[in-house]
């Protein structure tokens, strides 16, 4: 049975969201080990409009690891449903190798995020600092809960206090 995809935020903007965002927790995924620690993404606005994505974390060996992507929006009047490549420039015209990166929730203040796939199988909880108090964890968390993805596996992610940002 399939569901419908979630609703994403409503009159978003982008601009304001540009910058650097930790990772707070996040449903397993394979391009992102369970012991990477201190991760972090930095957006910014190329001059193509698309959105440059720098992810940077500390693998389980201790060194940095970083990832260079681009995202563009789905939908010229919806920049909260967006696509991510991770490709190499050249590889990125190949159909079927983009991911979903759509923003769930964010608070009015653009301090903490709740992004995910329409598919249900990723989610991020990002915030502005490496730590988040569980007040609002915990609200983001239900809203996350409340349109349908399963938290079962969520990883808590470590911040030792290293900078990858």
């Amino acid at each position: 049975m399939s569901r419908p995809a979630p609703p994403t935020v409503t009159r978003f903007d982008l601009s304001r969201y540009l910058g650097t965002w930790y990772e707070i927790a996040r449903l397993p995924m394979r391009y992102e080990p369970p012991d990477y620690t201190d991760v972090s993404a930095t957006y910014s606005l190329e001059a193509d409009g698309s959105v440059r994505v720098q992810n940077r974390a500390y693998d389980g060996k201790g060194e940095l690891q970083e990832s260079i992507g681009q995202a563009r929006p789905l939908d010229a009047s919806d920049d909260s449903r967006l696509e991510v490549t991770f490709l190499p420039e050249g590889l990125r015209w190949i159909p079927f190798t983009k991911g979903d990166y759509w923003v769930l929730r964010v608070d009015t203040d653009y301090r903490t995020a709740l992004v995910g796939s329409p598919d249900y199988t990723f989610l991020w909880l990002l915030h502005r600092e490496a730590t988040l108090d569980a007040t609002t964890r915990d609200a983001f968390l239900a809203t996350a809960r409340g349109l349908g993805y399963d938290l079962s596996k969520l990883i808590q992610t470590p911040h030792t206090g290293r900078r990858t940002a």
